[in-house]
């Protein structure tokens, strides 16, 4: 399937939208900027207990929460994404920041631990939107030497939300490019078959989680 960029400037990859559908991080709306700064906020305390040196963001679409991460910090800083035309935009939008994150085209099924293994591995408002999650964990939990930062949507709050505020009213609230969806005991009772779970927060209307690595 040919890619390309739809008429609200979405990029559509393999059939899959690729990075965000609707940009949150550059949100204008008063009360989105206030949710995203909870979620930022989040990760941000979840991230400042591991005192990783080495990060890679799987998924990173444009690359704003690795430019969060890197910014005013000392560790490594890596990040891939499936989309080539992602990748593109990210390398441009934090060129012009000056910050240095080294990004690479890769989908998460094709990561290795020997050249894709990090200190902690961070994967935010990714699974929501892949075919095979329990296979995407499968590989993230190799990935994680020894920490795993993961977000997701949790719904139905999610839904709700975007219902609240006019949005795809016609798909009952889903975020277009969503497939899965759960709720905070389902997503966590999925996590526990692959990780150990460190610490859960839940800005409205995320869940996310701090995992530990299982010892092989």
């Amino acid at each position: 399937m040919a890619d390309r960029v739809d008429v609200n400037g979405v990029i559509i990859e393999e059939g899959v939208v690729a990075g965000n559908f609707y940009n949150k991080y550059k949100t204008k709306n008063p009360i989105a900027r206030y949710f995203m700064q909870g979620f930022i906020n989040s990760v941000i305390e979840l991230v400042s207990v591991t005192h990783a040196d080495d990060i890679h963001e799987v998924g990173c679409g444009e690359g704003y929460l690795s430019a969060i991460l890197a910014k005013g910090s000392s560790s490594r800083i890596r990040a891939s994404d499936f989309s080539r035309q992602v990748i593109d935009k990210a390398q441009t939008i934090t060129k012009k920041t000056g910050i240095n994150i080294d990004f690479k085209v890769a989908g998460i099924y094709d990561l290795i631990p020997e050249k894709d293994m990090a200190e902690l591995v961070v994967c935010c408002e990714v699974l929501e939107h892949l075919e095979h999650p329990q296979r995407a964990m499968g590989v993230l939990s190799t990935l994680a030497n020894p920490y795993l930062l993961v977000s997701v949507p949790r719904e139905p709050i999610w839904r709700l939300l975007n219902m609240a505020r006019g949005k795809y009213v016609g798909s009952v609230g889903n975020t277009p490019g969503h497939i899965q969806h759960w709720s905070k005991r389902s997503f966590l009772n999925m996590l526990n078959k692959y990780v150990n779970i460190v610490k859960v927060l839940t800005p409205l209307p995320w869940t996310i989680a701090l995992c530990h690595a299982r010892k092989k």
